[in-house]
C-alpha cells in the first residue's frame, strides 16, 4: 500500500518551531515535521507567525506531501523531519 495523507490535520509545535502532520502506510501512522525555516525557504515572503506558517503549509501542501512521500519511500521510518533539501526533488 502506498503512503496516504487522508488525515488533513496538522499541528504547529512552537517549541520545535515546526508543523507536524501525519501520513498512513497500511496500519502504520507516520509523523512528519517540516521546520519553520523550511517553510520560509518554500515561501520567502512569509513571516514567522504561527498563522503565516500554517497558511504556507496549506498553500504548498501538495508539494510538502510529495516531498514527504519521497523521503518516506527512501527512509521507511515512523518519524521523518523534512528539511530544505527534501524539496529539491519534489
Amino acid at each position: 500500500m502506498a503512503l496516504l495523507f487522508s488525515n488533513a490535520s496538522m499541528a504547529c509545535i512552537p517549541v520545535k518551531r515546526c508543523i507536524r502532520f501525519w501520513g498512513q502506510d497500511s496500519t502504520s501512522e507516520i509523523a512528519f515535521e517540516v521546520t519553520d525555516e523550511t517553510l520560509r525557504a518554500i515561501c520567502p515572503q512569509a513571516d514567522e507567525t504561527e498563522t503565516a506558517l500554517l497558511e504556507v503549509f496549506d498553500k504548498y501542501r501538495p508539494r510538502i506531501e510529495r516531498a514527504a512521500a519521497q523521503k518516506y519511500a527512501r527512509d521507511k521510518q515512523s518519524y521523518i523531519q523534512l528539511s530544505t533539501e527534501s524539496f529539491q526533488a519534489a
